[in-house]
């Protein structure tokens, strides 16, 4: 089984797009005549075709809008045969200028006040492991965006986390003073805190978070089996 994959395409080129990443995959299958060009050219057909279907008449989309196409397929007796239960359009939409220019204008005459400003996060407490490590989730505008994880030590905390959006950050390992009840602390300070972190590649910051979850998500299925 194999894989076609389109890539980002502009949706009035996909057909294009389609017959030439076909083609590409089997190229060595034709150069050794285990397929013929004619049975490659008619399988990208086939598939445009329904392609045509659901992205024009269906989707009613415009060319101008971006679509991306994942389809598998067996070549089978010198014939190419669609999984067409594999396959997964996904589109995106232009937007008109109209719409864009005023968002682009707005953004670019606050450009210095956003920069400069420290991001507005907040946290949300998700749970608590068995070594007292208290794991928050990181908010930014009502979506959750990252992870915190917060030991304390005898009026210490030691804190790192991460956030992919509104960039991606990663918080190191820090160790912080408080007073009074943890949770009040972090929710009253997260802002200031996450100054420290560093930018860094999206990945990295994903990494960072998956591990923190990761440790939640662990004691919750110990406590799960120790109840079945």
């Amino acid at each position: 089984m194999a894989t076609l994959r389109s890539g980002l395409v502009i949706a009035g080129g996909y057909a294009d797009k389609v017959r030439r990443v076909l083609f590409a995959q089997l190229k060595d299958k034709i150069k050794s005549g285990e397929l013929d060009s004619k049975e490659v050219a008619r399988a990208a057909g086939e598939l445009n075709r329904l392609l045509f279907e659901m992205l024009v008449t269906k989707l009613q989309i415009d060319k101008g809008d971006v679509v991306r196409i994942t389809v598998d397929y067996d070549v089978e007796n010198s014939t190419i045969k669609w999984k067409l239960d594999t396959l997964k359009v996904e589109v995106w939409r232009r937007m008109p200028e109209e719409e864009i220019e005023p968002a682009i204008k707005s953004v670019v005459e606050k450009a210095e006040e956003i920069v400069s400003s420290a991001i507005q996060f907040s946290i949300r407490k998700e749970g608590k492991t068995d070594t007292d490590d208290l794991v928050y989730s990181i908010i930014y505008e009502d979506r959750e965006v990252g992870a915190l994880l917060a030991t304390p030590i005898n009026g210490k905390v030691i804190i790192r986390g991460a956030v992919v959006e509104p960039t991606p950050l990663v918080l190191k390992k820090n160790v912080l003073e408080y007073e009074g009840e943890l949770d009040d602390f972090l929710s009253q300070n997260i802002v200031q805190i996450m100054k420290g972190a560093e930018n860094v590649e999206r990945r990295e910051a994903e990494r960072v978070v998956r591990e923190i979850r990761s440790l939640l998500a662990t004691e919750e299925e110990t406590a799960e089996e120790e109840e079945y």
